[in-house]
C-alpha cells in the first residue's frame, strides 16, 4: 500500500477555520482523514501541509510511526506548533486508513478499551465563540450556565477573567469571585466547573489572588493561570494544592511535557492531540503524565474529526479525566462530518465502525470555504494600550 496524495480542506466555523487533511492511497477507496486546526494560522498550517506531502508519496501509510520520523526529521528545521499541527493532522489521517485496513477502530489499534464511554464537558453556549469569550456580568453567566445543565451536561468550563496585566484590581478579583459563587450556586454540587484564566495573569501574585477568590466554590480544574512559558509559577500554584491545576494545551510533543512534568507544572495534563504530533504522540505524553501520576484532560475546542480522534483516544487512554467538546460552536456542526456514534450531552459512548468511523461530506465542505477568522485576540487590550494575553 502506498501514499499517493495528501491534501488539505479548509471549512470556515466562525472563530475558527477547519483545516481537515486527506490522504489518499493506492487503493481504491481508501482514503484517511484528519485534522490540523490551528486558530489564525490556517493558511500557515495548509502551505506546511503542502510542504510535507511530497516527504511522504510512496510510503506505506500504515508504518505511521516511520511516516512521522519522517516528516519531523527530512525537514532538518524542528517543527513548532504550526509544523506540528500539520503533521498531527496527517498523522491521525494514517490512523484512520490503518484501522479501515485492518476493518477495526482506532481504539483497538491504540491497545483497546479502558473505558466503554468517555466523560465530556463543554462551554458556555455550548461553544459559541460569543458565549465562551464574551459572556460578561452575572446574569448572563448564571442563564447560561443553566442551560448547559439543562441540555445534559454535568460539566461545564467557563472563561470569566478579565482581562489583566501583573496587577488586578481588587474589585475585578472580587467580581470574579462573586459570579463563579453564583454559578455555582445556581448548577448545583454535582455540576463541576471549569475556570480557564487563558493565562491571563502575567505575574503569580494576580493568578493567585484570583485563585483564592474562587477556590471557596470548589472548581474541578483552574486551566493556565499563568502564561505556558512562567513554568516556576505554575510548579508554584501545583505545590500550593489550594485547588487543581491543568496546562498544557500550547506545548508541543513529548519532550515539552517532559519539562513540564519533571517540574510538577500541573496536576492535569491537557495535550492536544491536532498540535502534538498526532495519536502516537499524545499517547507517549499520556504515559509520561501516568507515570508521573498526572490525569489528563485533553484540549479541544476544534473541529469534528479532532472531537472523533479525541473519542477514540480517550476510550484506550487509562488516564484521561474528562474531555473537552465544542460541537455547538456552529449550528451545522453535523453537516460535514458525520460521526460514527451519536453524541450525548456529557458521554460520548465507545464507536465500532473501521479506523475513525467518520464520513466526510466535500461538497458541505465547500459551501464553508475560508474566510479570514474573527480576530477575537485584538480586544485583549488594556485601557492605556498595553497589549495582554487573549
Amino acid at each position: 500500500m502506498q501514499i499517493r496524495g495528501i491534501t488539505s480542506l479548509v471549512c470556515h466555523a466562525g472563530m475558527r477555520n477547519w483545516v481537515f487533511v486527506r490522504v489518499q492511497t493506492d487503493v481504491p477507496g481508501l482514503i484517511g482523514w484528519g485534522e490540523a486546526t490551528l486558530e489564525w494560522k490556517t493558511r500557515a498550517v495548509t502551505g506546511t501541509i503542502e510542504d510535507l506531502a511530497p516527504l511522504l508519496l510512496g510510503q506505506d501509510p500504515r508504518d505511521i510511526e516511520h511516516c512521522v520520523q519522517i516528516m519531523t526529521r527530512h525537514g532538518f528545521w524542528r517543527l513548532g506548533v504550526i509544523g506540528m499541527s500539520a503533521v498531527s493532522g496527517i498523522e491521525i489521517a494514517l490512523w484512520d486508513i490503518l484501522g479501515k485496513s485492518l476493518g477495526v477502530p482506532v481504539w483497538r489499534l491504540l491497545g483497546g478499551q479502558t473505558r466503554r464511554w468517555l466523560r465530556t464537558y463543554t462551554h458556555l453556549g455550548m461553544g459559541t465563540m460569543e458565549a465562551v469569550y464574551d459572556t460578561a456580568g452575572a446574569e448572563a453567566l448564571l442563564d447560561r450556565g443553566r442551560a448547559v445543565v439543562a441540555a445534559g451536561y454535568d460539566a461545564l468550563k467557563i472563561v470569566c477573567l478579565p482581562y489583566c496585566h501583573y496587577t488586578g484590581r481588587r474589585a475585578d478579583i472580587d467580581r470574579v469571585g462573586e459570579n463563579v459563587a453564583l454559578l455555582r450556586g445556581a448548577v448545583g454540587p454535582d455540576v463541576d466547573i471549569m475556570v480557564d484564566f487563558h493565562g491571563r495573569p502575567a505575574g503569580l501574585p494576580l493568578a493567585r489572588a484570583f485563585i483564592a477568590a474562587i477556590a471557596p466554590s470548589r472548581p474541578l480544574f483552574i486551566e493556565e493561570p499563568l502564561p505556558p512559558e512562567h513554568m516556576a509559577g505554575m510548579a508554584a500554584l501545583t505545590a500550593e494544592g489550594t485547588v487543581a491545576i491543568a496546562g498544557g494545551e500550547r506545548l508541543i510533543g513529548r519532550r515539552e511535557f517532559a519539562a513540564a512534568l519533571a517540574a510538577n507544572a500541573f496536576h492535569i495534563a491537557q495535550p492536544d492531540l491536532c498540535h502534538v504530533g498526532g495519536l502516537g504522540e499524545a499517547r507517549k505524553i499520556a504515559a509520561l503524565a501516568e507515570t508521573a501520576g498526572v490525569g489528563l484532560a485533553p484540549h479541544n475546542p476544534l473541529g469534528p474529526i479532532a472531537g472523533v480522534a479525541a473519542l477514540h483516544f480517550g476510550i484506550a487512554t487509562p488516564n484521561v479525566i474528562i474531555q473537552e467538546e465544542m460541537s455547538g460552536a456552529v449550528p451545522w456542526y453535523d453537516e460535514v462530518v458525520t460521526w460514527p456514534i451519536t453524541r450525548r450531552p456529557g458521554r460520548w459512548d465507545r464507536p465500532e465502525a473501521p479506523g475513525l468511523g467518520v464520513s466526510v461530506d466535500e461538497a458541505a465542505i465547500g459551501r464553508h470555504p475560508f474566510q479570514q477568522e474573527i480576530l477575537h485576540a485584538r480586544n485583549a487590550v488594556l485601557a492605556d494600550g498595553t497589549i495582554v494575553d487573549w
